[in-house]
């Protein structure tokens, strides 16, 4: 496995080895030992999450607060997407940076995302098989989020905005402004 850490400190793209032959491929997704090395960090991953989505679906930008924060380490299993990181962490030299990345089931490149981040993704393909792994359990009451069309943010999310489709719930996130 390649580990490319990003602008953003502590944000890697995970490229693992994949081996092509006549047959087909084989990759190991996730090795515990080698991904921590890589990372520079002990992450222990307690729950696997899977969505589907069809073409210009956006997800985020998500996040968890105080005791519930989740790194999360995502892919592609079926398609394409733009997957978007934003450093969130007051303190931070990169605080509101954000990070793009193509992750595709062609590419196989996987986005780690540590805590103190917001994270979406929109779906470029026609369908999407998109799964991530936290190192924490999901708490209702500690979700938070931004607008995903923040001005400060300012994201290129690669799609004319008449194709996006966008829950009722993030169509009323907060904006950058408001939380900070």
């Amino acid at each position: 496995m390649n580990a490319i850490e990003t602008k953003l400190k502590g944000c890697f793209i995970i490229e693992p080895r994949v081996f092509n032959d006549d047959r087909g491929y084989f990759f190991e997704s996730y090795n515990k030992e080698s991904f921590n090395s890589a990372v520079g960090t002990n992450v222990n991953f307690v729950q696997d999450n899977e969505s589907f989505s069809t073409k210009g679906v956006l997800r985020g930008l998500h996040f968890q607060k105080g005791d519930y924060a989740q790194a999360k380490l995502v892919r592609v299993t079926q398609g394409k997407v733009l997957d978007v990181a934003v450093d969130i962490r007051p303190d931070s030299e990169t605080f509101l940076q954000v990070e793009t990345v193509l992750l595709s089931s062609d590419n196989k490149k996987q986005l780690f995302v540590p805590r103190g981040f917001a994270h979406g993704f929109i779906v470029l393909s026609d369908t999407v098989v998109f799964n991530y792994k936290c190192d924490n359990f999901y708490n209702k009451e500690a979700e938070g989020g931004i607008i995903y069309n923040d001005s400060t943010l300012n994201i290129d999310w690669m799609l004319d905005s008449h194709q996006f489709l966008v829950s009722e719930k993030d169509l009323i996130l907060p904006t950058v402004k408001e939380l900070f």
